[in-house]
């Protein structure tokens, strides 16, 4: 084997341009002396013929080889073995598919006002019973990352406000159906529903303007999200129930309303850390996706929205970091959406096999 190695690398030599193989005189070598002489400043390469075998470095070291010929590919393959064929999986690629597909959007319907809509954006309550919330199912459904990080602030939580403080805040977590993210303050129940609350009454209709509580809209994470409020309009809706009927969830949408001229679900965050790229929100995508579909499917609506408004503000009063979704980008997620109601459905399924009777 070593020798079949041998003289595959020596064809490959005698195929370069320029060079040669020849017999050299034999030199013995005595281990019985040695001769300690003082060292000469050489370079050894001095006396290379760089021009002879310019040809075989550059091909050497050139980032783009010459093409492989049946004979060389052969020879590769003997020395580094064969090559593989399969492309390297994309990084988060789900090769997933729902079983149970459902489209997001509603043919029927049209994202254009029509002239029997109410004047006033909807706030319809939202009704408890037994059907699963979109927060519900994306806790239960999390990853074991996500799960990890979870349990991470968690601790960190119950350092800050005590096992009775986190219970009263996890409490309104649970009801409220919004995902408000942490804040190092005691008063971290109220500023993430105090936030919602300053910007239903900017949104809402002008004639509302003497109700306003001026101290609500001097936060931080009102003076973040100015640069967004210059580009919305037509406010549709206001922290409005939605249910999905044939899939069976609801949720709590923040707002529906145009953005740079087009009709949105909008769901306002906060955040201490800078989110710049979608990325960076988690599973507040699909929340998004998943209130966007049972909308557009809830007879309590006669329109229908094809795109989403991620809007994570910062206490600090920097500016907010806007994520839009189009109507393509939206689809994909929905599917993502899909996986995880099935997921959950199909873990609830198995809970209830498991009860005793």
């Amino acid at each position: 084997m070593k020798m079949k190695l041998f003289q595959t690398i020596c064809r490959q030599l005698r195929s370069s341009k320029g060079f040669s193989v020849e017999s050299a005189a034999l030199v013995a070598f005595s281990t019985s002396s040695y001769c300690c002489g003082r060292k000469k400043n050489v370079n050894p390469y001095e006396e290379v013929d760089q021009e002879k075998y310019s040809n075989l470095v550059q091909s050497v070291l050139s980032s783009r080889g010459v093409a492989h010929t049946p004979g060389s590919v052969e020879e590769d393959a003997l020395l580094c073995g064969p090559v593989s064929k399969h492309k390297p999986p994309k990084q988060g690629e789900d090769p997933r598919v729902p079983q149970n597909w459902f489209p997001i959007f509603n043919p029927e319907r049209s994202d254009k006002p029509n002239a029997s809509d109410p004047s006033v954006p909807l706030k319809i309550p939202l009704q408890r019973n037994v059907i699963p919330s979109v927060t519900r199912v994306l806790q239960q459904t999390m990853t074991k990352r996500q799960v990890f990080w979870l349990e991470r602030w968690k601790q960190r939580m119950i350092l800050e406000l005590g096992e009775d403080g986190f219970k009263e805040y996890n409490s309104s977590f649970h009801v409220c159906d919004h995902v408000y993210v942490k804040n190092l303050a005691r008063d971290i129940f109220l500023q993430g529903k105090r936030f919602h609350e300053a910007l239903e009454s900017i949104l809402s209709p002008q004639e509302t303007l003497k109700e306003r509580d001026e101290n609500l809209l001097k936060s931080g994470y009102i003076e973040s999200v100015q640069h967004i409020l210059k580009d919305v309009s037509g406010v549709r809706a206001l922290e409005s129930a939605v249910q999905h009927e044939t899939l069976n969830y609801i949720g709590l949408l923040d707002c529906v309303a145009e953005y740079q001229g087009k009709l949105c679900v909008i769901d306002w965050k906060t955040s201490e850390k800078p989110k710049p790229f979608i990325q960076s929100t988690f599973d507040n995508p699909l929340q998004v996706v998943a209130y966007m579909g049972a909308m557009n499917h809830d007879t309590n609506y006669s329109f229908q929205v094809q795109c989403g408004l991620i809007v994570v503000a910062y206490k600090d009063g920097s500016p907010a970091h806007p994520h839009f979704m189009d109507a393509e980008l939206c689809s994909q997620y929905w599917a993502k959406w899909l996986l995880r109601l099935e997921e959950y459905t199909e873990k609830k399924k198995n809970q209830n096999i498991q009860k005793p009777e």
